[in-house]
């Protein structure tokens, strides 16, 4: 079993942003909601630790609470740029530390997280906006190259 001891600080704080920065990505898709889509990202992680258990790493990481740092990004375009580099190191740390079916996990969480915040709003009409749902598959991209 993978745990954060099996991370140099760096490294796990790479993994720890992971979800937040896919939520956040979500979140400055489109305009509006920002209030509940926040609340949307707590509650995924509340509903994860529920789940303790099934997955030792996946229990350390929502034990944590998500947090970035401050000012880390000084637009929408520089939190997708950067925001999608991020995902992309944090999957390819886990490809090399982690077992298959803890990288699934970490996998299914980021975009567990993207999705109840993509639904947490309805925007135009719409459950998920086009904005939100090319983000879930920039983020889904970035997670599926990992090692590439």
């Amino acid at each position: 079993m993978t745990t954060k001891d099996d991370f140099s600080p760096a490294e796990w704080e790479t993994v720890l942003e992971g979800p937040p920065t896919a939520g956040l990505m979500v979140i400055t898709a489109s305009r509006g909601g920002m209030f509940r889509e926040t609340m949307a990202m707590s509650k995924a992680y509340a509903e994860a630790r529920a789940q303790h258990g099934e997955s030792e790493l996946l229990d350390e990481i929502v034990a944590a609470k998500p947090r970035m740092e401050h000012g880390k990004f000084h637009s929408p375009e520089e939190l997708r740029e950067l925001g999608l580099g991020q995902l992309r190191d944090a999957a390819t740390l886990l490809e090399h530390t982690a077992t298959a079916e803890e990288r699934d996990d970490y996998r299914r969480f980021v975009l567990t997280v993207a999705s109840k915040v993509a639904e947490a709003h309805r925007e135009g009409g719409q459950g998920i906006s086009p904005a939100e749902q090319q983000a879930i598959l920039d983020i889904t991209t970035a997670l599926d190259t990992a090692g590439s």
